[in-house]
């Protein structure tokens, strides 16, 4: 006896759907796009660590910088020294303060990230 095609089976075969996490799993991209209060606290974490930086690297920038006055008053005479120390002197430790910076803030971007991926 033929079979009715109506009643045949077809399997499909095909790569595994996902399934949906559990129902206890949040996102914390999710929190942050919906603007609550733990996504508030995700942007102000990143927020303090992105000023603590800056804030450091102001401190060290005044504390190269603010003595210089006193130093240069110290040599009234000696303007090619003056010179010699804010273009050799100084140079060289502001490019290196502002790596780090730049290192610094790239660092707490990249943790953040790492804090809100869905994984």
């Amino acid at each position: 006896m033929p079979q009715d095609p109506t009643e045949r089976r077809v399997t499909v075969t095909g790569p595994p759907r996902r399934t949906r996490r559990a129902s206890g799993y949040y996102r914390p991209r999710t929190e942050i796009d919906e603007q609550t209060t733990l996504g508030h606290t995700y942007v102000r974490s990143l927020m303090r660590s992105q000023l603590r930086a800056g804030l450091a690297a102001c401190a060290v920038l005044g504390l190269l910088v603010a003595p210089l006055p006193l130093l240069f008053a110290a040599m009234p005479g000696a303007r090619h020294l003056e010179w010699a120390v804010l273009g050799f002197g100084l140079y060289a430790p502001l490019v290196l303060l502002a790596r780090w910076y730049v290192r610094r803030a790239e660092r707490n971007e990249r943790d953040f990230v790492r804090l809100v991926e869905d994984r």
